[in-house]
Parts: C-alpha cells; sequence; structure tokens
C-alpha cells in the first residue's frame, strides 16, 4: 500500500515538473496553483539545486505575488545562499501579507545572526513574543534562547527556560536544557524552586526530579541530590544518567561502597566507558582493595589507551602496596605518552630510590623541579633522596635552591639545619632549626622524620624544649 502511494506522489511530481518546465517555456497554457509551486521548490531545494528552486519560488511569486507562504520560501531559500539583505527585504514584503506567521520572525532572526546582529535579532523576538501563545509562544522563546546563547547572555537564557517550563512543565526539550543552564549559570536554588513546583503538580516527571537532584548537586547538598536521584530511578529504573550522578554524589560523602553499586548500574544500562570504569576502580583504590582497583583501571585504559593517567593510576596502586618493580614497568607506560608530566616523574623517582637506583631517581626528582620551580613536593623528594644518599654537598645547593624558588618556605629552612647537623656544622644547623621553629613549629616532625637519630643530639633537644617552655 506504502508503494503504491509513493509511486503515485512521484508520479504526480513528474507530471508537475512537466507542466512547470512548459510555464517556463511559455508552451500552451499550463497551470498551477499554490501547492504545486510548493512542491516544485521543496523538490529542488531537496535535491540540494537551491538555483533550480529559487528560480522557480520567483516564478511562483510572479503567479501569486500575495502569497505569504511563497515569499517565506522566497526568503528560506536566499538565506540558505547567503544573501541576507535580499532575504530581509523579502521579509518586509511577507511581513505586509501576514505579521502573524511565526516563519517570518525565525527567518528573520536567521538572517540578523548570519549577519552578526545579535542586538536585532533579541529585539525582534522579544517584541514578537507579544502576537504569539501557546505552542507557537514556547517555539519563539526556544529561538530566543538560541539566539541569546549565541549572543553570550546566558542568564537570559536561563530565564526563556523557566518561562517555557512555567508554561509547559513537562517540556522534554525545556527540562534536558535547564539541567545544564542551571549549573552553567550557577542560579542552582532557582532551579530547586522551579522543580520542585514541576514535582508538586507531576510527581512522575523523572526529569524534574533528575534536575532537583543536579541542582542540590550544585549546592554540594549531596544527600538530598541523592535522594532525589533515588526517585528519578523509581520512575525511570533504566535511567542510566541519574545513577551516574548519583555515584558522584556518593563518591563525593566518601561512602565509596554505594558509588560502586550505582556504578555498577550504570555499566548494565549503557555501554561501557572508560570514565566509569576509572570511577569504580578510584572507589576500590579509596578502599584499599588494590587488586580490584587495577581490575577496573585497566578496564578503563583498554577502552582509552591514549590516556596516560590511568596507568599513573594503575602504577600507584602497586606503590600503595609497595611493589615498586610493578609500579615501574606502569610508569614507563604512563611516560610514553607524556614524558615531563611532574607526577609521573615524582612517583617514578620514589620507585627508583626505593629500589637503590639512586642516580636515576635524582634525575627525576630534578624533572619535577625544573618543570614546577616553586612546587615543595618536588623539593622536598630531591633534597630527601641526596640526604638519604648521603650527597651533601648536593643537599645543601638543592636545599638553598628550594629556599630562593619557593620564597623560604620554613620545610627547607628544617632541610637546611638536618643537612647542616649531617656536615658536622653544629652551630649554623641550630641556628636554621631555631629559625624554622619560631616559622613554623608544627613542621618538626618533618625534621624528624629525615633523621630520627636527631633526637639523641642532646643541644637539638634542649633547643625544642627551650621553645615548647616559652610557648
Amino acid at each position: 500500500m506504502r508503494e503504491q502511494s509513493s509511486q503515485q506522489n512521484n508520479e504526480e511530481l513528474r507530471e508537475l515538473l512537466k507542466q512547470y518546465q512548459h510555464l517556463k517555456a511559455g508552451r500552451g497554457h499550463s497551470f498551477l496553483d499554490e501547492d504545486s509551486f510548493e512542491r516544485i521548490i521543496d523538490y529542488f531545494d531537496d535535491a540540494e539545486n537551491l538555483p533550480f528552486a529559487l528560480e522557480a519560488s520567483e516564478i511562483a511569486m510572479e503567479h501569486y505575488p500575495y502569497s505569504s507562504a511563497l515569499v517565506l520560501k522566497k526568503a528560506d531559500l536566499l538565506i540558505a545562499t547567503r544573501k541576507y539583505i535580499e532575504a530581509l527585504d523579502t521579509l518586509e514584503h511577507a511581513e505586509l501579507l501576514d505579521s502573524h506567521d511565526i516563519n517570518l520572525y525565525i527567518l528573520k532572526t536567521d538572517a540578523y545572526l548570519a549577519l552578526d546582529q545579535q542586538e536585532k535579532a533579541v529585539a525582534l523576538l522579544e517584541n514578537a513574543l507579544e502576537l504569539f501563545s501557546g505552542d507557537e509562544k514556547i517555539e519563539m522563546l526556544f529561538e530566543l534562547a538560541d539566539v541569546y546563547d549565541d549572543y553570550e547572555e546566558f542568564d537570559k537564557l536561563f530565564d526563556c527556560l523557566k518561562l517555557i517550563l512555567e508554561q509547559d512543565p513537562t517540556n522534554e526539550e525545556a527540562l534536558h536544557k535547564i539541567c545544564f543552564w542551571t549549573d552553567f549559570t550557577g542560579r542552582n536554588e532557582e532551579g530547586i524552586r522551579l522543580h520542585l513546583g514541576i514535582i508538586e503538580e507531576h510527581p512522575y516527571s523523572e526529569l524534574a526530579w533528575f534536575n532537583l537532584a543536579a541542582a542540590y548537586q550544585g549546592l554540594k547538598l549531596y544527600e538530598k541530590a541523592i535522594d532525589a536521584y533515588k526517585y528519578a530511578v523509581v520512575i525511570d529504573e533504566k535511567f542510566d544518567y541519574a545513577y551516574r550522578n548519583m555515584g558522584d554524589a556518593f563518591i563525593r560523602l566518601r561512602r565509596y561502597k554505594d558509588a560502586i553499586d550505582v556504578l555498577e548500574k550504570v555499566l548494565e544500562l549503557s555501554r561501557p566507558e572508560d570514565v566509569i570504569y576509572e570511577a569504580i576502580g578510584h572507589c576500590y583504590d579509596k578502599l584499599k582493595n588494590y587488586a580490584q582497583a587495577r581490575f577496573y583501571y585497566r578496564k578503563a585504559s583498554h577502552l582509552s589507551p591514549d590516556d596516560s593517567k590511568i596507568y599513573f593510576k594503575v602504577a600507584c596502586t602497586y606503590i600503595n602496596e609497595q611493589h615498586w618493580s610493578q609500579a615501574v614497568k606502569l610508569l614507563e607506560s604512563a611516560m610514553q605518552i607524556s614524558r615531563l608530566q611532574p607526577e609521573y616523574n615524582l612517583a617514578m623517582g620514589e620507585c627508583k630510590m626505593q629500589l637503590g637506583n639512586v642516580k636515576d631517581a635524582i634525575l627525576y626528582f630534578s624533572n619535577v623541579v625544573r618543570s614546577r620551580p616553586k612546587n615543595v613536593a618536588g623539593w622536598e623528594a630531591l633534597i630527601r633522596c641526596l640526604y638519604n644518599s648521603a650527597f651533601y654537598e648536593e643537599a645543601l645547593e638543592q636545599v638553598n635552591a628550594a629556599i630562593r624558588r619557593t620564597e623560604g618556605k620554613a620545610l627547607f629552612v628544617y632541610y637546611l639545619s638536618a643537612v647542616y647537623f649531617a656536615m658536622g656544622k653544629s652551630k649554623e644547623a641550630l641556628l636554621q632549626l631555631e629559625k624554622a621553629i619560631l616559622k613554623a613549629p608544627k613542621l618538626l616532625k618533618k625534621f624528624i622524620e629525615l633523621n630520627p637519630s636527631i633526637l639523641q643530639n642532646q643541644q637539638v633537644v634542649d633547643l625544642v624544649a627551650r621553645y615548647r617552655k616559652r610557648k
């Protein structure tokens, strides 16, 4: 039946095109009504033969100069061929024929935006809103929202979507869009009020519950967000984005087992994604279940083999278990992709130091301080490595460099004291230790961790006791 109807339509179109060609050639007494001209114009337009479509529209207007529909078709084609000024002139003519056709305003808006005249597009649509109601007003508001997006007036864009939802609370397109713009504009409290109102009237709108949850999440009200996401998945148990966001909220609350449960649900409902596997791996990592963490991190790396940070995360699980050689292999994979990443070099230096390969450790720690000269962690690792390897002269040089680069961080004043003690320069060492204690007494433990036997030095014990008594 369908094939028969399609064949009939094709035959009718062939006949119309034949009549159109006769009309163009001035043969016989060919006659085409408005609808026939529209079909011919659409045929050429669909075939992407815009010059022929434009020619057909001009011939049509000669026969039906008062047809606003044909005038609008011509304007649409002029915009498609980038003749924007001519299109606006044509639309002025269309407005005289019918000023209440919504397509008139949409086409004018397209022309203004193409000419980079956003202000005119905004003014046109804002004024036109009063002419329409119902679905047409909603369509106009969507059009205005797109203009505000182009014009980067994001708060006004939010206002348009809010107006749409006030008229049509279950409009899916508006509900989908306003979720993003609520977060982007930071208008979470307003979003909460709006969606609570929608839920009161439409308690089974899973999108309204989802948006409410996302707004709570934007305000870091994670418990409330989780409750709202739970309502969303009760209404639609296959709502994978609700499970995904709920997983993030559980992670923020450090409820890693709950996060794993809902993220596993995401894997059931949608195709595998590296970010979900990585998030589950992160949860097991935090639970100190390093074998399971590696399992999921590796799944993530199979889907995203060029993401160096996943190899780094697997390496960190081995570091936490003090399996230094296995960690080195993973860090090598990470550094093949991103060789100079400071975190990778820092971890590699630690592994090499633990494996007794001091020269390589120094090399990796040096890479860190070169790339981040104001970062404390790199200097601390380098100095600690030199000190523990009894390279005191080099340690002294680097600790002085660290003090200069980090604007006198107290930690490195403590380390300077430790190096002076190791070099047998007790007077300088005690002076620096007192200076460090006065500056940051809580960091004294770092000084002791570097060399616990220092507490056997009576001068150090006396200095610490004197400070505590004074305090």
